[in-house]
């Protein structure tokens, strides 16, 4: 798990790639929650924290950038 101090170091393509990886995850999770039982239900939540966590420091960095 990646946390926010390691977020911030990454440069913007890594954001990008580290969000699109977690974005598919999270289509992967759901999709297997529905169709079977997961075994760590928790992972969900987690991949959407991390999501909101990359576009937050996404969305800081293009404010500061005006």
């Amino acid at each position: 798990m990646t946390t926010n101090i390691e977020l911030r170091e990454m440069s913007d393509e890594q954001l990008d790639a580290t969000a699109k990886e977690a974005a598919q995850t999270l289509f992967r999770l759901r999709f297997q929650s529905q169709s079977e039982r997961l075994n760590t239900p928790s992972e969900i939540r987690k991949n959407r924290r991390l999501i909101a966590r990359i576009k937050t420091i996404q969305r800081e960095r293009e404010l500061a950038a005006k």
